[in-house]
């Protein structure tokens, strides 16, 4: 579909989201989990090198969150990328966004949990057998939230993950007077794919660019204010990480992804006593905010998939504004659980799942970002990002290679859902439907 046939929905909007505002949004939904854990397994997987992957993934960003602003500035749709691909690719491309999104990105779910319960049992020294308790008693807190409407608010969520960043600020600035050079060699021990898997787990860290087209239609002026807030968001999100990695490995060393609260590690290495308490009841609180973020637009995004038949339509109750959709978070539940399930068996083993998250993230942008380049409006400068974006992300694609088996099984049984549906419309004589 040509960009011009599309009406620009931006244009004399008024919304309510300023610069400060919208920068927030975007530093809050970037940052967050991803402070507490990546460093130390992406230290694992590539050592030294794991700043490289770093470095890989901010340039990546550039073009991706660039992309996502001149969509959300130039067509602000509550859909999201969903609905940027529905408009692009047809509805069972749209489809498998939504699966990779629901039955995919949930991988993340028992992830945030079992971080925060890591922390906890951390700092209040408890057995690490107590852990799949306090992450069950996490995610009951955040579903019962949800199950009775409530919500944490906004600006609550982005104090908290605030408060993360400047406990991280105050670590780091401790810590990089102490990085010895000595640290980072041999800098590559792992060889060129750990920096390859580093790369995937960072994607974790980088995920958020599209939260933007949520909302995109309460921005004030979206054309003006979301390319600044990106731009701020980006610069201060990549900085943090990359400091963060730097001082872990270079403080740390061999040995931060051996433990499983790397953070709470760099902070007793620089700042014993008060750090690590700071450092856990923090990242405890921030972790309990975005499980409950996350299972509000899961729950959401469950009911909406209901409506649209892509899950049976008894989940399809509380997708209106203002409802709460209990049954799709009940199937969220369940969905989050199986993953916990295999945690448990995997001896709660993060990385795994982290790569099934990230891996769907990867389609997800792929496909947002060859539906950029189908509808924005050829050689302007969101165009060409689009394009850089695409080429980036199906190379993402080729590193992900066997991690991306969960989302090639959910875009079959999404291509299967489009078949049954067809053969259900023929069979009642009525017009084929997708």
């Amino acid at each position: 579909m040509r960009a011009d046939a599309v009406a620009d929905g931006a244009e004399g909007h008024r919304g309510s989201i300023g610069v400060v505002q919208g920068t927030a949004l975007y530093i809050a939904a970037v940052l967050g989990t991803g402070l507490l854990v990546l460093p130390g397994v992406a230290a694992a997987a590539a050592g030294p090198a794991s700043v490289l992957s770093v470095i890989v993934v901010l340039v990546l960003s550039i073009p991706l969150a660039g992309t996502f602003g001149a969509l959300a500035a130039r067509y602000p749709d509550p859909g999201g990328v969903a609905s940027y691909v529905r408009r692009a690719l047809g509805p069972t491309a749209s489809r498998m966004t939504g699966y990779w999104f629901y039955f995919g990105v949930c991988a993340g779910t028992p992830v945030v949990a079992v971080l925060g319960g890591e922390y906890i049992a951390a700092v209040g020294g408890i057995d690490r057998a107590g852990i799949p308790i306090i992450a069950l008693t996490i995610i009951a807190l955040a579903l019962a939230a949800n199950l009775f409407g409530v919500r944490i608010a906004g600006w609550v969520q982005f104090v908290l993950t605030g408060l993360l960043l400047a406990v991280v600020v105050g670590v780091v600035a401790v810590a990089l007077p102490a990085v010895e050079p000595a640290r980072f060699s041999p800098f590559l021990p792992h060889g060129w794919g750990g920096v390859g898997t580093a790369v995937l787990l960072f994607v974790w860290a980088f995920a958020g660019w599209e939260v933007g087209t949520h909302i995109s239609a309460e921005f004030r002026e979206p054309r003006r204010v979301i390319p600044i807030a990106t731009t701020i968001a980006l610069v201060v999100t990549g900085a943090s990480y990359l400091l963060l990695q730097i001082a872990t490995v270079g403080v740390v060393g061999a040995s931060a992804g051996e433990g499983a609260v790397p953070l709470l590690t760099l902070a007793s290495a620089v700042a014993p006593g008060v750090g690590p308490i700071a450092v856990g009841a923090v990242a405890a609180i921030v972790s309990l905010g975005v499980l409950n973020a996350y299972l509000a637009a899961f729950g959401k995004l469950g009911a909406s998939l209901a409506r649209n038949g892509d899950l049976p339509r008894w989940f399809e109750r509380g997708a209106d504004p203002g409802t709460v959709p209990r049954r799709a978070l009940v199937l969220t539940l369940c969905v989050g659980l199986v993953y916990f399930g295999f945690m448990l068996w995997s001896g709660l083993d993060l990385e795994p799942f982290i790569l099934i998250h990230t891996s769907n993230m990867v389609a997800i942008y792929a496909a947002g970002m060859l539906s950029a380049v189908l509808i924005l409006p050829r050689r302007t400068a969101g165009w060409w990002m689009a394009v850089v974006a695409t080429v980036l992300s199906i190379g993402l694609l080729v590193l992900a290679g066997g991690n991306l088996l969960p989302s090639v099984l959910l875009a079959a049984i999404a291509v299967a859902v489009t078949g049954w549906r067809r053969v259900r419309g023929r069979a009642r004589g009525s017009a084929p439907s997708a």
